[in-house]
């Protein structure tokens, strides 16, 4: 029999903690056939009643007490000091212990990220972690990256986005050889700023083992005119919220629609049995919830704050994708090759 995958999860991180994480641990329970076992971390008295309230649950769950928390608004400096023992704190630990295969969080984002390179430290090659976002396409979905952790990079920082969006395409959207741009305001080698224009020839020169087509714009995102799209963390994350308000601007519209005569709701009521509700499923942002810290020595998934059990259980799912992959040892000939680039590029310029 398969050893279970484990995940360890910071219970009272969120808005809506322990509760949506504990209701989302039991809802990606349900068809699940990989085996799987729960680290939930934080205060006993109120995580136990919540997974006795589901059948089966307890029976893969294991409990890790501790009654200290990092505070939504806790500065990420701050949350390093102050947050050891915290369930966020011993959720990333588990993983550096060799107890778990991943972690998920959804508390404080900037905390999360500096736990976990205190934590698990930067693989060779990488100095910064991205943050990774899937985001729906026509056939599946394009992986963005950075979507908020790094607002200025270099350009060999930008090429080491391209290396680790590359292995996580593959890894959870199951994509062969996935294909890579970088995110620039036209396609013509001339535009862009100089850093993009610089990844770019660093690209070029990398000889990495990737299908690189060059500059994407804005709308190739949705499009996945390319697999995996690479920016800076300021501009990846509008365009990530961006995206989110518009899909729930056009899901009023069809609701509106639908519900405001007698013949939408009629209309509203046939669609559901099918087109409108595979639309309805495309377009909630709870689907793809779940960005990844990438360019840690483990793996480490952060859960929108707000999210519900739905959205909880969707980064759960990526999280044992990741686990039940070849992730982390895929990146690492791609970052030793940057590496020596890097290295040679240094010397020359020494």
């Amino acid at each position: 029999m398969t050893a279970p995958l484990v995940l360890s999860i910071d219970a009272m991180g969120g808005d809506d903690a322990p509760r949506a994480v504990i209701d989302g641990a039991a809802h990606f329970l349900k068809g699940r056939k990989r085996a799987v076992k729960y680290l939930f971390h934080g205060d006993e008295a109120q995580l136990k009643p919540l997974i006795a309230n589901h059948a089966g649950l307890s029976d893969v769950s294991e409990i890790r007490h501790t009654e200290s928390e990092v505070d939504m608004s806790a500065k990420p400096s701050e949350a390093v000091r102050r947050s050891r023992g915290s369930s966020m704190w011993n959720a990333v630990h588990a993983v550096k212990d060799g107890e778990a295969h991943v972690a998920v969080s959804a508390g404080n984002t900037g905390a999360l990220m500096a736990i976990s390179k205190v934590i698990l430290r930067m693989k060779k090659g990488v100095h910064r972690p991205a943050i990774v976002a899937s985001w729906p396409a026509p056939n599946g979905y394009s992986t963005v990256l950075d979507v908020g952790a790094n607002v200025e990079v270099t350009p060999s920082q930008l090429v080491e986005f391209a290396v680790l969006g590359e292995a996580f395409h593959r890894a959870v959207h199951g994509e062969a050889k996935p294909t890579v741009g970088i995110l620039n305001v036209g396609q013509e080698e001339l535009k862009g700023s100089q850093t993009i224009r610089d990844a770019d020839a660093l690209m070029r020169e990398a000889g990495l083992d990737m299908d690189y087509r060059g500059f994407v714009e804005g709308n190739d995102i949705s499009m996945a005119t390319t697999h995996v799209v690479v920016t800076d963390g300021f501009t990846g994350n509008v365009a990530l919220k961006t995206a989110e308000g518009t899909a729930r601007l056009v899901g009023g519209w069809v609701k509106e629609a639908m519900t405001s005569s007698i013949l939408g709701k009629l209309a509203g009521a046939l669609l559901t049995l099918g087109p409108l509700n595979t639309l309805k499923d495309k377009m909630d942002p709870r689907s793809v919830n779940g960005g990844v810290f990438l360019g840690l020595n483990g793996v480490v998934v952060k859960s929108h704050g707000g999210t519900d059990a739905v959205g909880f259980a969707t980064s759960l799912r990526i999280a044992l994708e990741l686990a039940d992959s070849r992730f982390l040892s895929e990146i690492e000939s791609n970052l030793e090759r940057l590496s020596e680039l890097n290295a040679k590029t240094e010397d020359a310029a020494s």
